[in-house]
């Protein structure tokens, strides 16, 4: 029997176009294939840009009106690029994984020409001038621009409940929260409303709504992929990192986004691997560190299960594991004044700041204003904490956790002002990682007895996105769960 690891293979390029075209021919559907599969099948001309387009768009005029993972959708300029991309190909042009895959972007990356609102009244009617250096690198790629997606207001909180355009319905069960900030991101990716996303991380925002919606949410080094033209939180720790439906799919469209922006001040000049390269590795050698009670204590039951068994798994697949203590991460001093400092023109202006969500305006209120010596003081915590997580990986390769402790809650509970307001618990894992600023990935891992999804993280060190690929592709490779969908779905 052949299994997908085989599929990788070289020597098994026929057997792995075989199975793509049986899988396509099964659903009849392409919104079915994963990313690469997709990718392949243009490339071979055995699918059209214009059909997956298509397909794509009818999804989301499908399922939209249930799950409201779009603020825009941009269909009749998807359907141009798509079909200008087709022409493309068949004058053999071929821009590379993204040639003609439609995909979607978070809500606060700018698109020129297209509103671009961050969930929030004050930004209602904000149509930039300008892309985001993410949205030119994915359109000089060959993605196809499918529209904007929902998200928690101002990219500040993790429900994506609170939001100007009504809150995004998590795929699995209608009645519960995506996560967030990166809500509309993960829900459209699990409903196959897109075939690949973006959203942006500031302590959760990818890896959360990820685990909620049993996706895979990257979230790379701290500035790997430029923010520039992006609606901040907070700079020193904003990331921007692709959601998809398998690891392989991450590591495509990180592959086209990745790399050195000389306009963004916290823009890494870092040598670019081939990020697909980690599927073909081997994570036999890695060594894997478990960090301490902080991060596997008062999980709810069916999580506590859920990573009890993907830790079974992960011990057979690589050298071991062993406990490691990580430096303790600092509070949220750097976030609060860099959001804070942002926003403050709308707030001192009453017209704007009556527009903001009542729980977003008070924790934004609650920051205040920090002194020069108190931010200095914070940078340098945050600097001195980067420093000190690179000693953790001289004994272990990578890092492993719960993405999150829990399960998403109800909509109508997040909702509710004394359930929202304050620090939410549901980051506690993931928050930490924002702060070292590097690599994680979440991985569906298992579902909880309810049906909702379950995340595992997986941490490296600065630029070590390879190995954490590697061991997050081997563990999707021998478990089934990213191959699960929503009943919303059908079939």
């Amino acid at each position: 029997m052949v299994t997908r690891r085989d599929l990788f293979a070289g020597s098994l390029a026929a057997v792995a176009w075989a199975g793509v075209s049986r899988a396509f021919a099964q659903s009849a559907n392409p919104v079915d294939l994963t990313l690469a599969e997709a990718s392949r099948m243009i490339r071979a001309r055995q699918l059209s840009p214009v059909e997956i387009t298509e397909a794509y768009l009818a999804a989301i005029d499908r399922l939209e009106p249930q799950v409201n993972a779009y603020v825009t959708v941009t269909a009749e300029r998807a359907l141009r690029q798509a079909r200008a991309l087709e022409a493309e190909l068949a004058d053999g042009r071929w821009r590379g994984p993204l040639h003609g895959i439609p995909i979607a972007l978070k809500d606060n990356i700018d698109t020129a020409g297209i509103l671009t609102t961050a969930a929030g009244a004050v930004f209602a009617d904000r149509v930039p001038d300008d892309d985001a250096e993410v949205t030119r690198r994915l359109e000089a790629g060959g993605a196809v621009l499918l529209g904007k997606l929902n998200m928690h207001e101002y990219a500040y909180g993790g429900t994506s409940s609170i939001t100007h355009f009504g809150p995004v319905h998590n795929p699995w069960n209608l009645d519960h929260i995506p996560g967030g900030s990166s809500g509309g991101s993960a829900a459209a990716v699990a409903a196959r409303m897109c075939a690949g996303a973006l959203g942006t991380d500031t302590l959760a925002s990818i890896r959360l709504p990820a685990a909620y919606c049993g996706i895979v949410g990257l979230k790379p080094t701290h500035g790997l992929a430029s923010i520039r033209g992006i609606i901040p939180v907070s700079e020193s720790l904003d990331h921007v990192g692709p959601m998809t439906r398998t690891v392989g799919d991450a590591a495509l469209m990180l592959g086209v986004i990745a790399g050195f922006d000389p306009l963004d001040p916290v823009s890494l000049d870092a040598q670019i691997p081939d990020y697909a390269s980690a599927l073909y590795r081997r994570a036999a050698t890695l060594r894997i560190g478990l960090a301490g009670d902080r991060y596997f204590s008062d999980l709810e039951p069916d999580v506590d299960a859920a990573i009890d068994e993907a830790l079974v798994v992960l011990r057979n697949l690589t050298a071991g594991t062993r406990d490691v203590r990580l430096p303790t991460p600092p509070d949220f001093a750097v976030l609060l004044a860099e959001a804070y400092a942002y926003h403050k023109p709308y707030l001192d202006n009453p017209a704007t700041r009556r527009l903001y969500d009542p729980v977003t305006l008070e924790r934004l209120l609650a920051a205040g204003e920090f002194s020069t010596v108190e931010y200095y003081a914070a940078r340098r915590e945050l600097a001195l904490v980067r420093n000190a997580i690179d000693n953790v990986f001289t004994s272990v390769d990578l890092v492993v956790t719960p993405t999150a402790p829990g399960l998403p809650e109800t909509i109508a509970n997040a909702q509710n002002p004394a359930e929202a307001s304050g620090a939410d618990p549901s980051v506690r894992n993931t928050y930490p990682f924002n702060l070292y600023g590097i690599p994680t990935i979440s991985v569906p891992c298992g579902f909880s007895r309810s049906g909702l999804p379950i995340g595992l993280q997986i941490s490296g060190p600065r630029l070590g996105e390879l190995d954490v690929l590697t061991l997050a592709h081997a563990y999707e490779q021998v478990t089934a769960w990213h191959r699960m969908r929503p009943a919303l779905l059908g079939g």
